[in-house]
């Protein structure tokens, strides 16, 4: 939502972006079992397997955060859900500095839509009075690290290492 309470919206040449619909949790669940194995296991599929299409509609449903904060990535053209794009309170700030977070289907990578998301969320940010976003990346992301790149995030010298994941690098963009 916008400081006025409405719900955010956006647009750009091929992509939308939106809340996610309780009937895309399929998408999500996707994203989670593409992850690398280097991710974290609080987000990757446990041994039980979850968190399960089930818990994710519920999640869609139940969480604020999934229509206000890590919008859905829909393509224009075909009207599918490709992944997330957003901002959310990720600690590193204070809640005037959000982090940029996005993930997209391994099946469209390397098209330019993460960019392209990343950039309209920037717009967004600055047009709504952010002055400062965050982002992490893992060391190993190099694909993430370009993207956030040529939005104009910097990493800075903040890490943290972790000998089974790597490092995680910060990043920030003055807006």
């Amino acid at each position: 939502m916008d400081a006025a309470g409405r719900a955010v919206v956006l647009e750009t040449g091929r992509l939308r972006m939106r809340a996610w619909r309780v009937a895309e949790a399929g998408v999500q669940r996707e994203l989670w079992t593409e992850r690398d194995p280097r991710v974290p296991p609080h987000r990757r599929i446990d041994a039980q397997g979850r968190p399960t299409v089930g818990d994710l509609e519920d999640s869609i449903r139940d969480d604020e955060f999934w229509s206000t904060g890590l919008l859905a990535v829909e393509r224009k053209a075909t009207k599918d859900v490709i992944g997330y794009c957003g901002l959310f309170d990720g600690g590193r700030g204070t809640p005037e500095e959000p982090d940029l977070a996005f993930e997209l289907l391994r099946r469209v990578w390397g098209q330019g839509y993460a960019t392209e998301a990343a950039r309209a969320v920037l717009e967004w940010a600055r047009a709504s009075g952010y002055e400062r976003l965050w982002a992490t990346v893992w060391d190993w992301n190099v694909a993430s690290r370009r993207v956030l790149a040529k939005v104009g995030f910097t990493e800075t010298a903040r890490t943290v290492v972790d000998a089974e994941r790597g490092t995680t690098l910060f990043t920030t963009i003055r807006l």
